[in-house]
């Protein structure tokens, strides 16, 4: 008689904890409504409904400040003094890449040159007429197996290097030399950012690492929540005012201060969900324009969110895993399926909508991918994965030229000093 109470009460809790909506024990549902609990909804138009809007709307640039490099510790592009000629300046070659990945190409631009990696983990450091300084390796023959993939920072002399196999490692650019040697319990999967003494990693398993330069000791790390699966997309950093911050494979945003390695803030974008599902789950990089932070992904959505504080601004219906790139005012973004969207920035309203790949037969159109885009004063530079770089004038977002790079996919384009490079599997390319 015990046996079949026990059994009938047992029953009963767990039918109502299961079936109940108004459960706290197994019901999500609270949890999935604070993420939605600050965001303003701007536009209703959702990625498969994307259309035109005011293309013939000119933008008035007539208060631009050109830069010559961005800020890289904010991933702020913003307009790059490039004048647009595209002739063709200089070829570096190295051998191709076994996985050729646009989210892994980030050269080290130097005012004589340029250093980059090739499929065997050779670093190669080019001085300006493309001769090679110096070519080291310091993998063993089992991890050039592997065909490392690197992710690369400078600080003065030292050039820091993190790879997708779990090795970093300092290196001196003047002679190649190697400065010091760390092995890792998981692989890199981010930027790399460097402040002060410090410099910032983020691996696999969503655990932002703070290093020292000199002699790479760790000096913390901050643990968020991880996925199952691996994610396709690099993370990305900015930081601002001793802040890191970061995002991870599920979609969170975390605030960390540099000097305690304390989180500040943690914002979650996705629903729980994610976690199963983040090898599908693809993201910009974080931009910073010194008040907010601008990011979006193909989950159809596009941020604002406050430094300081970690609200949400605004958010809108944009499908996109390009860079997001500031010039005053406005936000250009580049959506996945080849739209040119310009944003007002301090309410998030969409003025302007071009379609850039209209010319292009609905056949190709669906195979077309663009991998990324720059700014080149009044200039909008296209990367795309047919090899094709598409030029538009901003201003009136007409079409101004399609040159062809390279037969297959092509990174995104890098202004640096005045010159456009792109890379292509086996060299990168300069362009006056």
């Amino acid at each position: 008689m015990n046996r079949i109470f026990i059994f009938v009460i047992i029953s009963f809790l767990f039918t109502s904890c299961s079936l109940n909506n108004e459960s706290k024990l197994w019901n999500k549902k609270d949890k999935e409504l604070d993420l939605n609990k600050n965001k303003k909804k701007i536009s209703i138009t959702n990625k498969n409904e994307l259309k035109e809007l005011n293309p013939f709307l000119k933008i008035d640039f007539s208060k631009i400040q050109y830069k010559n490099n961005p800020d890289e510790n904010l991933n702020n592009y913003g307009s790059l003094k490039y004048s647009g000629s595209l002739t063709k300046k200089a070829k570096y070659n190295f051998s191709k890449l076994e996985y050729f990945n646009h989210f892994y190409f980030e050269p080290i631009f130097l005012n004589d040159g340029l250093i980059f990696f090739d499929k065997k983990g050779n670093i190669l450091r080019f001085n300006e007429n493309k001769k090679i300084i110096w070519k080291n390796n310091f993998y063993s023959k089992a991890e050039k197996k592997l065909s490392p993939l690197m992710s690369f920072a400078l600080k003065d002399k030292s050039l820091i290097v993190a790879d997708n196999i779990s090795k970093l490692f300092s290196i001196d650019i003047i002679t190649g030399n190697l400065i010091w040697s760390k092995k890792s319990d998981y692989p890199f999967n981010s930027q790399i950012k460097i402040y002060k003494d410090k410099f910032f990693v983020v691996n696999y398993k969503n655990v932002l690492k703070c290093f020292y330069i000199n002699n790479g000791k760790e000096c913390w790390k901050v643990e968020t929540d991880e996925s199952f699966t691996v994610s396709n997309s690099k993370y990305s950093m900015i930081i601002k005012d001793n802040i890191l911050v970061f995002n991870n494979s599920i979609g969170d945003i975390t605030a960390v201060n540099i000097s305690t390695g304390l989180i500040e803030w943690q914002l979650p974008t996705q629903k729980s969900s994610i976690i199963d599902e983040a090898y599908d789950f693809n993201y910009s990089k974080l931009v910073n324009d010194g008040n907010s932070i601008y990011f979006s992904n193909n989950k159809n959505e596009f941020y604002s969110v406050d430094t300081k504080s970690g609200t949400i601004n605004w958010t809108n219906k944009i499908s996109s895993i390009l860079t997001p790139i500031i010039i005053n005012d406005y936000i250009f973004t580049v959506s996945n399926d080849g739209f040119l969207i310009t944003i007002q920035k301090k309410n998030g309203n969409i003025i302007r909508i071009i379609d850039i790949f209209k010319n292009y037969d609905s056949k190709k159109r669906k195979e077309l991918i663009p991998t990324g885009f720059a700014i080149g004063q009044t200039k909008l530079y296209l990367s795309n994965s047919d090899g094709n770089l598409i030029i538009l004038e901003l201003r009136s977002g007409k079409l101004s030229k399609i040159e062809k790079i390279s037969r297959n996919l092509i990174s995104r384009p890098y202004i640096h000093n005045g010159d456009l490079f792109i890379i292509q599997n086996g060299s990168v390319i300069q362009y006056d």
